[in-house]
């Protein structure tokens, strides 16, 4: 058997008595460390409590050289994930893979950072849309700077809607973890080559992404998780400290969400009067 055992957010102890239980009893243990990563711990003290060998599968090992698959048709093996697992598209693909194997597979669900933007921010569960990622910027094969402008354009679909944007933000083993900070400077990048485009042809640009309320999370699941909020053009403003980092971009605000955030991430005050 398979079994997909989510973690939870920051540390070792954010794991559920169920998914520690399923560790405990598994022949073999990895634990995925590219999408998501417990920064409030380390391998050997996530062994010493879970008293397993933990086996670390980098984004190769799972989305391309998956031979370790194999262990689980017959023996125990467990799939450790930060967060819930499920949660990326290249775990589903996982779990796929080992049925098309005959492989019986098995889920026990983390604390998830999703649930957790809810109730960090008081933003409401239901006005969320389509969720965003934002990556690192890439060098082309021309050599040109290359900032992607799609989670700038899920931001304007959701906001047509009046609905909220979660914004996920780049891990990448060389260059680090994305901060709130970094990521609205990007939005702000795209936002301001459009802005400069449409000047160019005569016409009008409203600044969107610019004048939101943007909410930035950093350490959620830890004892001092820190929450923030401000417009999106102060983005000089984010100083959240260490990772990891999410980011919120605010769409028709409730006037309770409004609260909310003046309460508990420092929001402007006159977005009550909004």
């Amino acid at each position: 058997m398979l079994i997909f055992v989510g973690l939870g957010l920051f540390d070792e102890k954010d794991v559920t008595l169920k998914g520690l239980e399923a560790i405990k009893n598994a022949d073999i243990v990895y634990l995925e460390a590219y999408t998501s990563r417990l920064t409030g711990t380390d391998i050997k003290v996530m062994e010493k409590l879970y008293e397993r060998k933990i086996n670390v599968l980098f984004r190769e090992d799972v989305e391309i050289n998956t031979d370790w698959l194999s262990d689980a048709l017959d023996k125990n093996v467990v799939f450790m994930t930060g967060g819930d697992t499920m949660t990326s598209t290249t775990h589903i693909d996982l779990r796929l893979r080992a049925a098309e194997m005959g492989i019986e597979t098995k889920l026990i669900h983390g604390p998830s950072i999703i649930s957790a933007v809810y109730g960090l921010s008081g933003l409401q569960n239901y006005k969320f849309g389509k969720s965003a990622s934002i990556p690192f910027p890439y060098t082309s094969s021309r050599g040109v700077r290359v900032v992607t402008e799609t989670p700038y354009d899920t931001i304007l679909l959701n906001k047509k809607s009046g609905l909220h944007t979660l914004v996920f933000l780049d891990i990448d083993p060389e260059k680090g973890y994305m901060t709130a900070k970094d990521g609205l400077k990007l939005l702000m990048e795209v936002e301001n080559k459009k802005s400069a485009e449409n000047a160019e042809d005569a016409g009008t640009f409203e600044n969107i992404v610019g004048n939101s309320i943007a909410i930035g999370i950093a350490r959620a699941g830890s004892e001092k998780p820190c929450v923030y909020a401000d417009f999106a053009r102060n983005f000089e403003n984010f100083e959240l400290g260490g990772p990891l980092q999410i980011l919120v971009i605010a769409g028709e605000l409730h006037l309770e969400e409004a609260k909310a955030l003046v309460t508990f991430a420092n929001a402007p005050v006159e977005i009550l009067d909004e």
